[in-house]
């Protein structure tokens, strides 16, 4: 299936695009952490937003542009975290009505820091819409875990337990916020029909763009460092080689 990758503000490239026609798009943009995000061989890009107001004030205009290019039956889906989901939701409840609601994912995972202050805290949130009520939806399946339906299929629940990208792990490319492709695959599977378009606006190295070709579906990607577009295009070229490294500054996380 086709895929293009586009290198810019993903406002100012939308702007430009003739209506894409998405069937989903995926944001999975800066959480704003108000700080430098670094990862490995010196890959990195800039997260300043820290208040409530600026991050809104960033989102909204991006959120309302990739909505314009959104089918009507299309979803979208805005991966985010603690800082500001219960914003976000706002948002999305304001631009497309609260009915539009169809679920708040949580991803669970199991690295990362705890602390003697509070919980640890060991999951991300993906808002999950619907621009119209005719949506697309299959639900996914995976492993049962009660001893009665062992070995058996289930469908999946709102709390997706995939776990993060280890240090060895294949597909580990060094970006900081890099997503697994099971996260994605999983989420294009369920919410993008077969032959269908996804959209992802703030595309990082490329995790969306690389699992939607892989599952027969068309992808546009959109980053604003053009090293992540140089790294996303390395890893459509050569899938089976997930171990490129870029470096440079982006306002992205896939």
């Amino acid at each position: 299936m086709s895929t293009s990758l586009h290198h810019g503000d993903c406002l100012d490239v939308l702007q430009r695009e003739d209506h894409l026609a998405a069937d989903m798009a995926y944001l999975d943009p800066p959480f704003g952490m108000g700080r430098r995000m670094e990862g490995r061989d010196g890959v990195a890009f800039e997260d300043p937003l820290d208040t409530p107001a600026e991050y809104i004030a960033f989102m909204r205009p991006r959120v309302e542009m990739v909505l314009g290019h959104l089918q009507d039956h299309g979803v979208i889906l805005l991966h985010c975290d603690w800082r500001h989901v219960h914003h976000l939701r706002l948002m999305l409840d304001d631009l497309l009505g609260a009915t539009a609601f169809v679920n708040h994912l949580v991803w669970h995972y199991g690295l990362g820091g705890s602390s003697p202050r509070r919980f640890a805290r060991k999951h991300d949130d993906i808002l999950f819409y619907a621009k119209g009520r005719d949506y697309y939806f299959e639900p996914p399946l995976v492993p049962a875990t009660s001893q009665r339906l062992k070995g058996q299929m289930k469908k999946a629940t709102d709390v997706l337990d995939i776990p993060t990208i280890n240090n060895m792990a294949h597909e580990r490319t060094g970006w900081p916020t890099q997503k697994p492709l099971a996260l994605l695959r999983m989420l294009i599977t369920a919410c993008c029909p077969e032959g269908g378009l996804v959209l992802d606006p703030f595309c990082g190295s490329g995790t969306t763009v690389v699992a939607a070709a892989e599952l027969n579906r068309r992808g546009v990607g959109i980053d604003a460092s053009d090293e992540a577009i140089t790294l996303a295009r390395s890893r459509l070229v050569r899938p089976d080689s997930q171990q490129t490294s870029g470096a440079g500054r982006a306002a992205s996380s896939a």
